[in-house]
C-alpha cells in the first residue's frame, strides 16, 4: 500500500504529467507524411470547375496560384493534397480524365530533406535556411561589424511583438541619396527569400571596394533592406507548421488566424484574386493596412518617398520577374521602360546557371492580384517596382533545398545589380 506522501507524489507528477501534454499539445508541429503535392494540367472548363470544387470541399493547400478561383485552363496547377484525401482526389482525376503528375511523392520527407543534416557552423551560415533567431542575432553582429556602410533601424514590432529591423547599407554622408527599398520574406513558408536578402547584405559589404558596380552603387545610393517581412509568421514556419503563409494576427470573433501580407496593401485592395474570408490562405485582411507588419512597411515609404526610386520585393516560386500591375489588367504607364529593364536582369540573371526567368505585369504574366506591395509602391510613385519569383518551377516548390541557395542567390544577385545600375543612372 502506497504512504500518504507516496499518494501526492503520483497525484503530483499526473498533474505535472498532464500539464506537459498539454505544453505539447500547444506548440504542437503540423507532420506532412503522407502528402502530395501534383501538377494538374486542367486543358477543359469542367476541370477548373472541379478544382474549384475540391479546394471548397476539401483542406488542399494552393501551391501554384495560390487561390483555386485563380485557376483557368491551360495552365499549371499545384496542388499540396493532405495524405487522407488522396484516394478520393485520385478518383476525381481519373474520372475526370485530367492529366496530372505528382512534383513530392511525400511533403514530410521533402522538408526533412531540405536541410543539409550537417553540424551547425559556429558563424552565421548564409547557406543555410536561418531561424528568426539566428537572422536576429546576424542583423546585431553584422550592423555593427561595418558602422560606416550599415545601420539598422526598428521600424516597428509584428502583431505578436517581434521587431521589424531595416538594414540600410550605404557609405555615410551628410547629405540624402536616393534609394532602393528591397524587403523579403512578406510570405512565411518562401524560405529561400529571406536567405536572398541575408546573401545580399553579405555581398554588399563585402564586395564593397573591389567590385566597381557595388562600390559605385553604395558610395551615391542607399539600400534598406528588409531581411524578414513576415516575421511572425516566419517564425511560425520553423516552430510548428512549415507550410503557413500569412501573418499571425487574431480577431475576436473568428477562429482564423491571419492575412495575406501581399494582398493587404491599399492596391486595387481585395477586388481580384483576393479572399474576403478570414480562413483563406488569400485573405485580403480586414481593410487596408489591417495588418501592423504591412502598416509599418507603408508608413515607412511613405515618409521616405522622396528618396526611394526603387521597390524590390523577393518571393518564391515560378522564376518570374514581374512588375505592376497585378489588381487590374491594364498597362503601367512606364510599361515598356520596366519590361526592358526586366528583361536585362533575367538575361544577366540567365548569364551565369541557364536559369530561365518570364518578365512582364503580374496579371498577365503570373495571374492577377490585388492588394499586392509592388502596385503600391509603383502607385505611391516609386517607378522601379518589381517582384522577384525565385527558383524554382515546381520540383521542389517551396522546399526548396538548402543546397540550391547560393546558386540561387549567386544568380538573383546579378539581376538586384541590373536593375540597381540601372535606377542609378535614371533617376527621377
Amino acid at each position: 500500500m502506497l504512504s500518504t506522501g507516496e499518494v501526492s507524489i503520483t497525484a503530483n507528477m499526473k498533474v505535472l504529467l498532464f500539464f506537459g501534454l498539454v505544453a505539447v499539445a500547444l506548440a504542437e508541429v503540423t507532420r506532412f507524411e503522407g502528402d502530395k503535392v501534383i501538377r494538374l494540367k486542367p486543358v477543359l472548363d469542367e476541370h477548373v470547375t472541379l478544382i474549384r470544387e475540391l479546394a471548397k470541399n476539401i483542406k488542399v493547400d494552393m501551391w501554384a496560384p495560390d487561390d483555386a478561383m485563380l485557376v483557368t485552363i491551360d495552365i499549371d496547377v499545384d496542388i499540396h493534397v493532405p495524405g487522407m484525401y488522396l484516394s478520393m482526389v485520385y478518383t476525381i482525376l481519373q474520372q475526370s480524365d485530367m492529366e496530372h503528375e505528382i512534383l513530392i511523392e511525400d511533403v514530410q520527407e521533402a522538408i526533412n530533406a531540405q536541410t543539409d543534416s550537417g553540424a551547425s557552423p559556429r558563424a552565421h551560415s548564409y547557406t543555410k535556411y536561418n531561424t528568426w533567431n539566428d537572422i536576429q542575432s546576424w542583423i546585431a553582429s553584422i550592423s555593427s561589424s561595418n558602422p560606416s556602410l550599415i545601420s539598422k533601424q526598428v521600424i516597428g514590432n509584428t502583431y505578436e511583438g517581434r521587431p521589424m529591423i531595416v538594414l540600410k547599407l550605404g557609405k555615410k554622408t551628410s547629405s540624402t541619396k536616393p534609394a532602393i527599398f528591397m524587403d523579403c520574406g512578406i510570405h512565411a513558408r518562401e524560405w529561400i527569400s529571406p536567405a536572398f536578402c541575408q546573401w545580399f547584405v553579405k555581398e554588399a559589404l563585402s564586395t564593397y571596394g573591389s567590385d566597381s558596380q557595388m562600390t559605385s552603387l553604395l558610395n551615391q545610393m542607399d539600400v534598406f533592406v528588409l531581411p524578414v517581412f513576415n516575421v511572425d509568421g516566419y517564425d511560425f514556419t520553423h516552430k510548428s507548421n512549415r507550410m503557413w503563409r500569412k501573418t499571425r494576427s487574431r480577431k475576436s470573433g473568428s477562429s482564423c488566424i491571419g492575412a495575406d501580407p501581399n494582398r493587404n496593401f491599399n492596391a486595387g485592395w481585395c477586388t481580384i484574386g483576393a479572399s474576403s474570408n478570414p480562413c483563406s490562405d488569400t485573405f485580403c485582411g480586414y481593410s487596408p493596412e489591417s495588418e501592423i507588419e504591412v502598416k509599418n512597411v507603408a508608413d515607412f515609404i511613405r515618409r521616405n518617398k522622396s528618396i526611394i526610386k526603387s521597390y524590390i520585393t523577393i518571393h518564391s516560386y515560378s522564376q518570374l520577374l514581374l512588375f505592376p500591375y497585378s489588381y487590374t489588367y491594364e498597362l503601367a504607364a512606364h510599361h515598356s521602360e520596366l519590361m526592358k529593364v526586366a528583361e536585362g536582369a533575367s538575361a544577366a540573371l540567365r548569364s551565369l546557371y541557364g536559369t530561365r526567368y518570364t518578365s512582364g505585369p503580374g496579371a498577365t504574366t503570373i495571374y492577377p492580384a490585388a492588394g499586392g506591395s509592388d502596385d503600391w509602391a509603383y502607385d505611391l510613385g516609386v517607378k522601379y517596382s518589381y517582384t522577384f519569383e525565385l527558383r524554382d518551377t515546381g520540383r521542389y516548390g517551396f522546399l526548396l533545398p538548402e543546397s540550391q541557395i547560393k546558386p540561387t542567390c549567386e544568380e538573383t544577385m546579378l539581376a538586384v545589380k541590373y536593375i540597381a545600375a540601372y535606377v542609378q543612372k535614371n533617376l527621377y
